[in-house]
């Protein structure tokens, strides 16, 4: 059982829906939404991230693991602030999914 805190994930993604409603040319979140390619280069970047992970987890190293998920999940929570699904909605699909494990 872990006991991280992971209230870091709502405080990135609140800054991420800022940076949706609040351009600023400075900021990499900025650029990922408004890019000209669209949506196709948040779902380039999860997926390049997805690709990273996969390599560093065959590589068996630690460290890149964990630095490649963290660009992962980063690139995902922006994939869902694109699209207007909220961390409470993950969080329900996720409770509801371990109730059913529960049963099982």
């Amino acid at each position: 059982m872990s006991d991280a805190d992971l209230s870091i994930l709502n405080k990135v993604y609140e800054i991420i829906l800022d940076r949706k409603t609040n351009y600023d040319k400075n900021s990499y979140v900025c650029k990922l939404l408004n890019h000209r390619k669209g949506m196709n280069k948040i779902l380039e970047k999860v997926g390049e991230e997805s690709i990273e992970t996969i390599l560093a987890v065959r590589n068996e190293d630690h460290a890149e693991i964990v630095s490649e998920s963290s660009d992962l999940i980063f690139h995902l929570l922006v994939l869902l602030a694109a699209n207007n699904v909220t961390l409470d909605e993950i969080a329900a699909e996720l409770s509801s999914r371990h109730e059913s494990m529960k049963r099982d």
